[in-house]
């Protein structure tokens, strides 16, 4: 299905992949499921993957194997099963050659304010999903939208600092940008996020995914952002965080049933 399509508003929609690309083999398992449960669940989902992890606290932690690489396997994802692609940029020089392979560009929470990465995104032409920063209100996103000039806009909310080492979401947050316009889309497993809790990595708290995704599609969003991994725990990035790949199914299912009974 065309990206403008499943971007239309008409049905919920799946952000949905690995945190980064750490082998091709990870991302085709991720991707034969998602194939898998988009098919059997008649639900449309766009394949997500990092080449790069700019946003490290430590030097140490894993970051990604490279955008040649990372490049090269998404596109490999795309024509094997496929699916829309999706993955970030962090800086200028990294926009035209992702906009060449992916069908949306991402602009990660922490760089959501740098003016010229977005303006660059949006001129691809390309659509551009902008996370809205920890640090910000959701009525700053209106004015960071309007950077794009496109209309090609989505907006994700992945919760908002609250302290240290710790994300709340505000779920205020997902009106007040509806009003804007664009597509909404709920991060369901940044949002759970405890940064830097582990105090070289992040932790989270996968257990709160699908009930977050749930109160969210119960709120009115146009799509999910969900990490999934085979083996989370095996991840090289954001290990406490993504939801396993087996528990994929049963919050499809979930959010499935709760979207029928608010579009009734």
């Amino acid at each position: 299905m065309h990206i403008d399509n499943i971007l239309d508003g008409k049905k919920l929609f799946l952000i949905v992949g690995p945190c980064v690309i750490e082998s091709e083999e990870v991302c085709f398992r991720t991707a034969e499921k998602i194939k898998e449960l988009s098919e059997k669940y008649q639900i449309s989902a766009i394949f997500k993957s990092s080449y790069a992890k700019a946003n490290r606290l430590s030097g140490d932690s894993f970051s990604g194997r490279g955008i040649d690489y990372g490049l090269k396997v998404l596109q490999r994802v795309g024509q094997e099963f496929g699916l829309p692609l999706l993955t970030d940029v962090h800086e200028t020089a990294e926009i035209n050659p992702a906009a060449e392979v992916v069908d949306i560009l991402q602009i990660p929470a922490f760089l959501s304010r740098q003016t010229e990465l977005v303006r660059q995104a949006a001129a691809t032409g390309k659509w551009i999903n902008i996370k809205k920063g920890q640090f910000l209100a959701p009525e700053d996103m209106d004015k960071i939208a309007g950077k794009a000039k496109s209309g090609k806009v989505i907006l994700t909310e992945r919760g908002s600092s609250f302290g240290y080492h710790n994300l709340v979401v505000d779920f205020r947050s997902l009106l007040i940008m509806r009003r804007f316009g664009y597509p909404i889309v709920f991060d369901a497993t940044h949002s759970l996020q405890l940064p830097a809790g582990g105090g070289n990595i992040s932790l989270g708290q996968p257990e709160f995914i699908i009930p977050f995704a749930r109160a969210a599609v119960a709120i009115g969003v146009d799509g999910l952002f969900v990490e999934t991994h085979p083996e989370p725990a095996k991840a090289l990035s954001d290990s406490s965080a993504m939801l396993p790949l087996d528990n994929l199914e049963a919050l499809i299912k979930e959010v499935i049933k709760i979207k029928e009974g608010v579009s009734a």
